[in-house]
């Protein structure tokens, strides 16, 4: 069983490609670099966050999970 989502933020580096946003469209945008939108559901989407943070090809989404 997955664990809940508590945050997901981008950390600098972010290379504009878009596959973040093209996977998880409800979570992030990207506006010259990529972005969590304002108060995403985190739950609802999450198998999406946490495919996006696998594909990011710089590894600039960082993904928190609950204990």
């Amino acid at each position: 069983m997955n664990k809940k989502i508590k945050c997901v933020k981008i950390v600098p580096g972010c290379i504009s490609c878009g596959t973040c946003e093209v996977t998880c469209p409800e979570v992030f945008e990207v506006k010259g670099v990529a972005e969590v939108k304002p108060n995403p559901d985190l739950q609802k989407n999450a198998d999406l966050v946490r495919e996006a943070s696998y594909m990011c090809p710089v590894s600039v989404i960082q993904v928190e999970e609950e204990e």
